[in-house]
């Protein structure tokens, strides 16, 4: 990036990331990341080629249900005191149509780095009360936790698992201008 560049940060009290699993293949458990933080630094108002860095403390994990947190915490499942963050480098940013963007990237999860893409859409860009500049996005994709050592699952006795290997990511993410 030249002398031109903009950097931009998540605003993180306007900005939220999710995901959804399938539970017993009949139902679907949402939860968030509480604690995260990111930015995105490109040329004007240019996205393409934009490079993004994002991190999220899996500690931080809230899927409304205080047990079944402590267990997503836990070795068998995210190992929160051997891994503390979750990260994403973006390595392209490409327009595709309209507002919508694909987003390549390392996403690494327990120490295991995989190349995934994400799509994020470009809500627009305003200026807040004080004078702030803010950009919106709502960033979207789908990976699969095996691939990234979460492979804990149990069988019921009727044979459906319990936890679906398919995680949908979904993310409101807010940048503000930097000075």
């Amino acid at each position: 990036m030249n002398a031109t560049a903009n950097k931009w940060v998540i605003d993180p009290t306007h900005s939220e990331v999710q995901f959804k699993v399938k539970h017993l293949v009949i139902s679907t458990v949402t939860g968030a990341f509480k604690t995260f933080s990111g930015d995105a630094t490109f040329e004007g108002d240019k996205l393409e080629n934009a490079k993004i860095n994002f991190t999220m403390d899996p500690a931080s994990i809230d899927t409304n249900q205080e047990q079944r947190d402590g267990h997503l915490k836990s070795p068998e499942f995210f190992d929160v005191e051997k891994y503390p963050s979750i990260t994403f480098e973006s390595t392209s940013v490409k327009h595709a149509k309209g507002d919508l963007y694909k987003i390549a990237g390392n996403l690494t999860i327990k120490g295991v780095t995989k190349a995934v893409e994400i799509e994020a859409e470009h809500g627009g860009t305003a200026v807040d009360p004080y004078g702030n500049t803010k950009m919106g996005f709502e960033v979207t994709g789908t990976v699969n936790r095996k691939e990234f050592g979460l492979t804990w699952n149990a069988v019921t006795e009727a044979g459906s698992v319990v936890v679906g290997e398919d995680i949908k990511l979904m993310a409101n993410i807010q940048l503000v201008k930097q000075a």
